[in-house]
C-alpha cells in the first residue's frame, strides 16, 4: 500500500516531466523562419531585397542599351554600324596577341562572342523579319546563313589551344567574314531597305531592336 509520503513523490515526478514537456514544446529552432511574429518581417525583407535586385538590373539594361541607342541617333542601322565598328576593334585587339597571352586570348573571345550573340540576336530577331516582309527575302536569308558561319568561327576558336600557330590565322579569316558581311549590310542592303521606311516604321524597328538588345545584356 502507497504511503502519503510515496504519492507525494510520483506527483512532484509527473509535474516536472509535464514542465520539462512544455519547455521543450515551447521552444523554437533558429532555422523556424516560418513560426512566429518575425516571419512576416523577414520574408517583406527578402522580397522588397529581390524586386530592387531585378529592378536595378532592369535598369542597368535599359541604361546600356538607351546609351547605344542614343550614340547612334535613335537609328536602328546605325546602332548596327556602331557594333559592328566595337566588334571590328576587338578582333584588331586579338590579333595583336602573342602565342604566351593565352588567358587574354581567352578573355576576348569571350567578349568578341557576347557581342556578336548580342548583335545576331537583334537582326535575327527584327531586322530580319522586317527585311522579309519588305520582299527583301533573298539579302535577308544570304545574312543570316552567314551567322551560321559566325557561330562556326565562334566555336573553333574557344575550342582550339590559345598559343596554337593557327589561332591567329583563323582569327584574321574570322575577322574578314565579319567585315565583309558588316559591309554588305551597311552598303547595299539596308541603305537600299531603309530607303522605303517612314519614320514611324523606322522608329518601331528602332524600338524593337532596342528591346531584344536588352534581353542580351
Amino acid at each position: 500500500m502507497a504511503t502519503r509520503t510515496d504519492n507525494r513523490d510520483r506527483t512532484r515526478s509527473t509535474n516536472e516531466r509535464r514542465e520539462r514537456k512544455t519547455t521543450r514544446t515551447g521552444e523554437k529552432s533558429a532555422f523556424d523562419f516560418a513560426s512566429g511574429n518575425n516571419a512576416g518581417p523577414l520574408l517583406g525583407a527578402l522580397a522588397a531585397g529581390a524586386v530592387i535586385g531585378i529592378g536595378a538590373n532592369w535598369a542597368r539594361k535599359f541604361l546600356m542599351q538607351q546609351s547605344e541607342s542614343a550614340m547612334a541617333g535613335g537609328q536602328w542601322d546605325e546602332i548596327l554600324k556602331i557594333e559592328h565598328k566595337a566588334t571590328l576593334a576587338k578582333f584588331d585587339l586579338l590579333l595583336a596577341t602573342d602565342d604566351d597571352e593565352t588567358a587574354k586570348r581567352a578573355s576576348l573571345v569571350k567578349t568578341i562572342h557576347y557581342a556578336l550573340n548580342k548583335h545576331a540576336h537583334q537582326e535575327e530577331q527584327v531586322v530580319y523579319p522586317a527585311l522579309r516582309q519588305a520582299n527583301e527575302t533573298v539579302d535577308a536569308d544570304h545574312l543570316e546563313h552567314e551567322h551560321g558561319y559566325v557561330k562556326t568561327f565562334l566555336y573553333e576558336l574557344e575550342n582550339m589551344p590559345k598559343d596554337s600557330p593557327e589561332f591567329l590565322v583563323r582569327v584574321r579569316e574570322f575577322r574578314d567574314l565579319i567585315e565583309q558581311h558588316a559591309r554588305m549590310e551597311e552598303e547595299q542592303v539596308y541603305p537600299r531597305f531603309k530607303e522605303g521606311l517612314s519614320e514611324e516604321q523606322n522608329k518601331k524597328i528602332t524600338g524593337l531592336m532596342n528591346k531584344e538588345g536588352m534581353k542580351m545584356l
